[in-house]
């Protein structure tokens, strides 16, 4: 598929695009729209299209309740004002959904199932690749992310995965963004200081 963003959509997904500190009110998310997210971030390759995000969309003021005790202090206050908070998790057992994930192999599950480190590596990898693209299709659709990992994470899995199969990776806060809450733009390395050309 040939073809390419133009400057505005670089901008909307890279180039201008910040991550959210705070939120402008009335910024509503709907169902619809944590639909479209999905709709968008499921279509990013996995390893063997192995799909292994699970993510569960806190709105509600009970659900976000039962996060607060494992959210660090320095996140509080952003994450309880924010509209929705994704919790980005990810499948230990996301082999057992090869067969119809990747229909065309049948052995496929075999390629992961014989050890749990080597399963737990790889949905760590691809549930974290997932979302990142949850983060682009928020974007795309015109709402902003704060992303973070200050949480407790094994406080989370006992309170929302107490079969210990999925494990928590992220959050991610998403909404409209009040821009005045907005750290400074931090230096990038260039190129250079970052690749190389073998």
């Amino acid at each position: 598929m040939a073809g390419m963003l133009n400057n505005d959509g670089l901008d909307l997904m890279f180039r201008e695009a910040r991550t959210a500190n705070g939120w402008v009110a009335g910024g509503e998310v709907t169902d619809a729209q944590l639909s479209a997210i999905y709709d968008i971030m499921k279509y990013g390759p996995t390893s063997a299209n192995c799909s292994p995000a699970r993510i569960l969309f806190f709105r509600t003021a009970a659900g976000k309740e039962r996060l607060r005790p494992h959210l660090s202090e320095g996140n509080l206050t952003k994450t309880m004002a924010a509209p929705v908070v994704a919790l980005i998790a990810y499948d230990t057992e996301f082999y057992e959904y090869l067969p119809k994930l990747f229909p065309h192999d049948p052995t496929a599950k075999t390629w992961f199932n014989w050890s749990a480190a080597h399963a737990e590596t790889t949905a760590f990898r691809n549930g974290t690749l997932q979302g990142a693209y949850l983060i682009m299709a928020a974007r795309a659709i015109g709402l902003d992310v704060g992303a973070m990992s200050g949480f407790d994470n094994a406080g989370v899995d006992k309170e929302f995965f107490p079969d210990g199969k999925v494990k928590s990776n992220f959050l991610a806060n998403i909404g409209r963004s009040d821009q005045s809450l907005l750290f400074p733009r931090h230096p990038k390395f260039s190129f250079d200081e970052a690749c190389k050309i073998l």
